[in-house]
């Protein structure tokens, strides 16, 4: 559509958002003059669902009135706590519900299931990852590669971008795979990249790597509730993600994981057991039945009993996911937001900073990162001390990520103003 810079038609954008009513189902952090700051930083931490309270508040009760019996006695039982959350989570990647599960870290994650899908051999042993990858993946794949007794400088292949570029392209990912096809153990990628905001081919990644037999796994930290997914049509084998961003589950939620339905009702695959993988048939016989019998699910991988208080805020988001029709209508608000915001940037025009986030809509969700050529941290400040809430990252970008449930094309508008006084 044919933007303006005018602040008229900010708000005649958020007049016809259908989408407009969702703002007030969020607690809006307030600035110092008493109105809600620019909330840019939900691709860190999204915002309280006003509903989640009465949920963990009723959680409360139930461990205050009932004590152990809480595990079965109430409406919502704890033992059960994280079915619920499956189907409404699965709809949202495009997955089967046997798929998904919602457990554990991020990171925590990414160890369970390398120790099921990186079984590396002489020949074959090497892990392809984008440049840069969030650290907390490296960690996690170097430390996986030491525990195996390799040495990542050998076994670490690291996708980057071109000289002169900034994101990572997807023929130089595929090309990498072609190249290195008889070594790869695993392609394991931000499915969006934390830095730079690019959205990567999670499908033609996977095609290229399962053509030459390789595992394909993604991290979705920066991709689920942002955009439109489909994990189980694209064949990943599987994925790891937290819930505390574009989810707004809140800061230590818990996280999630989805194995391919393939992969999720083989028994035979290896795996760091827990009790809560067990068939819950036998679950309870204790050391009766003192052999891990997996469910036939991504359940074969859950470790512990659900954590109620940090699972319970997740099950208020993904009800206004619901409510909100899904991914489809929040990418449609999304993509305007996003291109509204790069139409502004480019009006204003500075050779002080640039985009790297691609301008494809396609390739790329709601953040956008801006690269600052001359006193980044400086204008970062300046941006908080106007009101507007976004991050820094080291060395010079600031990330910015309007989101559809909450942001509006007001405040889009108006963070272009106070970035243009400042830049």
């Amino acid at each position: 559509m044919q933007f303006s810079a005018d602040e008229h038609f900010a708000k005649q954008l958020d007049a016809e958002d259908p989408l407009r009513g969702f703002r007030d189902k969020f607690h809006l952090p307030i600035g110092k003059d008493g109105e809600p700051v620019i909330y840019f930083a939900g691709n860190s931490l999204g915002l309280m669902p006003k509903s989640a309270r009465e949920i963990v508040d009723q959680e409360l009760d139930n461990w205050a009135k009932l004590g152990v019996d809480a595990h079965h006695a109430t409406g919502t039982p704890w033992y059960t706590y994280h079915e619920p959350l499956r189907e409404p989570m699965a709809r949202l990647m495009g997955a089967k519900p046997l798929e998904v599960v919602c457990m554990n870290s991020l990171t925590v994650n990414i160890h369970l299931m390398m120790a099921t899908f990186y079984r590396p051999t002489k020949s074959r042993f090497k892990i392809l990852m984008e440049e840069p990858a969030f650290p907390s993946d490296t960690y996690a794949i170097k430390t996986q590669i030491a525990h195996h007794g390799l040495n990542s400088r050998e076994a670490l292949i690291l996708a980057s971008p071109r000289k002169g570029e900034s994101i990572v392209r997807t023929e130089d990912v595929v090309d990498l795979i072609e190249r290195n096809g008889d070594a790869l153990a695993i392609v394991m990628i931000g499915a969006i990249n934390f830095f730079t905001g690019q959205l990567y081919d999670v499908e033609r990644i996977t095609a290229a790597a399962q053509k030459h037999g390789i595992i394909a796994g993604f991290d979705l930290a920066h991709a689920i509730g942002n955009v439109p997914l489909a994990l189980h049509d694209w064949n990943l084998d599987f994925a790891v993600w937290c819930s505390y961003k574009y989810l707004n589950a809140g800061p230590g939620a818990v996280g999630g994981a989805f194995v391919h339905e393939r992969h999720a009702t083989n028994p035979k695959l290896p795996r760091l057991a827990g009790w809560f993988g067990n068939d819950p048939n036998t679950r309870f016989r204790l050391h009766l039945e003192p052999e891990f019998v997996p469910v036939p699910s991504a359940d074969g991988w859950q470790i512990s009993n659900p954590p109620i208080f940090s699972m319970a805020p997740l099950g208020a988001s993904l009800a206004i996911f619901g409510e909100a029709g899904g991914m489809q209508p929040l990418r449609v608000k999304s993509v305007k937001l996003t291109a509204y915001l790069e139409f502004l940037l480019m009006e204003i025009g500075s050779s002080k900073f640039s985009i790297i986030t691609p301008a494809d809509p396609n390739a790329r969700g709601c953040q956008v990162s801006i690269l600052a050529q001359e006193h980044p941290k400086g204008l970062h400040n300046e941006l908080v001390a106007g009101g507007v809430k976004c991050d820094f990252r080291e060395p010079n970008v600031i990330r910015v990520a309007p989101t559809p449930l909450y942001n509006t094309f007001h405040e889009v508008w108006r963070f272009v103003q106070i970035l243009a006084r400042h830049q």
